[in-house]
């Protein structure tokens, strides 16, 4: 093998990530299509797989490009950076894949990827490697936007959920039918309930497995900016629904990623929410906040999103949220404010 199978990324390219101000870690972690040189072969494509897990054992990659057997994929540990990369020649848009994560506890995990930009439709739940090649008509939105004074200005939000709207419409056929409805009533603004992958496709969307993959069953990445595209070419802006307070206990997905508490909180008087059996984000750790702080910057520069409406502020900013005494833990100065929510939400509005 005549290249780095790390495709290049090195601990310095993670600074950012590590310190909590990374905004768009997902141009490093997670699926990348890639050209590399290879010393012998030349300039060979493919994509450099990478996933953050710093205290495991050994990461492994498994897709339907080795017949989801990850023994000839170990992943290469970045030094420093609690990283781990491995590029696939070949692997490109569409191909499967998941993590074979060996914790700290020595258990092997079936995870997918926190930055997979598709995934599939449940019941199954692997990541999809995905490049979007969009083409964006939306410009005279745009330039609209960044001259209106919407602090000023009437507002008329529609809110929809995409799976019960006419049900079983894809992107596609929303962009047609959604966009009539809306112009016809004359709204300002749709509103989606979460768009982000969720494994139950009866909720309202509020337990998020994949926060940057648009829900598939409703079509491609891509064909979720066809839609967000068509409503703003009517003059229709567009919101979601944003769930940065907490998170699916899916054992896929992203709890004890490596055998720890990595995303959530190891103290379950701080790290569980009672009232959806979910798990809450550790907003202290710096490579949390870039993930959120990425999230949110993606789906409005990505997706050309226009706002973003903040689920379940409360539950973050109160440590006592629907908790008895006895059920939470204090501040460091006694009070029952979640300086650490306080921060992130102060640095998402930055």
């Amino acid at each position: 093998m005549g290249f780095d199978p790390t495709a290049g990324l090195t601990g310095w390219d993670l600074t950012g990530f590590h310190e909590g101000h990374d905004t768009e870690c997902w141009k490093r972690l997670g699926a990348q299509e890639m050209t590399i040189e290879d010393s012998e072969r030349g300039p060979i494509f493919g994509t450099r797989f990478s996933v953050w897990a710093p205290n495991a054992h050994a990461v492994r990659l498994v897709g339907d490009f080795n017949w989801w057997n990850g023994e000839n994929s170990a992943m290469h540990l970045i030094p420093g950076a609690g990283v781990w990369a491995l590029f696939v020649e070949g692997a490109s848009t569409g191909s499967l894949y998941k993590f074979e994560v060996c914790g700290a506890d020595g258990v092997w995990r079936l995870k997918a990827d926190p930055m997979a930009r598709f995934a599939e439709a449940s019941p199954h739940t692997a990541s999809i490697v995905y490049e979007s090649q969009y083409v964006w008509g939306d410009d005279q939105w745009l330039w609209f936007r960044g001259e209106a004074k919407p602090h000023a200005e009437p507002m008329s939000i529609y809110e929809v959920h995409i799976g019960s709207w006419r049900k079983d419409l894809t992107y596609v056929q929303l962009a047609k039918e959604l966009v009539e409805y809306v112009s016809w009533q004359g709204y300002t603004h749709v509103e989606f309930l979460p768009v982000a992958t969720h494994p139950f496709g009866g909720s309202w969307g509020y337990q998020v497995t994949g926060f940057f993959a648009p829900m598939s069953r409703f079509g491609s990445p891509d064909e979720f900016r066809f839609l967000v595209d068509q409503l703003h070419q009517a003059g229709v802006g567009v919101i979601v629904d944003w769930v940065p307070g907490h998170f699916a206990t899916d054992a896929w997905a992203l709890s004890r990623f490596d055998g720890t508490a990595l995303y959530e909180h190891a103290d379950p008087r701080k790290g569980e929410q009672p009232d959806w059996g979910t798990y809450v984000f550790n907003f202290g750790r710096n490579e949390v906040k870039s993930f959120l702080i990425s999230n949110a910057y993606y789906w409005l520069d990505q997706f050309h999103i226009d706002g973003l409406r903040v689920d379940a502020v409360a539950s973050m900013l109160y440590l006592d949220y629907s908790r008895e005494p006895g059920q939470w833990v204090p501040n460091q100065f006694g009070g029952n404010e979640n300086l650490e929510a306080v921060e992130f939400l102060q640095m998402v509005n930055s």
